[in-house]
């Protein structure tokens, strides 16, 4: 995982309302037998990009390339 860009991600993390942070910032596509849509919140993001997982890497990238941070 880049430190920057995960840098980039605990900056604005830190710098939110505590209520915005249970807003769903993406819908990550789990694959499977049948494809699963799950919602991704600034909370559930924090915890998979702090704990460097591969879900995490994938949400960093997405809010990357959303623009969100």
């Amino acid at each position: 995982m880049d430190k920057e860009n995960k840098a980039r991600f605990m900056r604005v993390y830190q710098n939110l309302p505590l209520n915005e942070r249970r807003n769903t910032i993406a819908i990550i596509e789990q694959e499977g037998k049948t494809p699963e849509r799950t919602p991704i919140s600034w909370d559930i993001a924090y915890v998979e990009i702090y704990q460097e997982t591969e879900v995490g890497e994938g949400i960093l990238n997405k809010l990357i390339k959303l623009e969100l941070i």
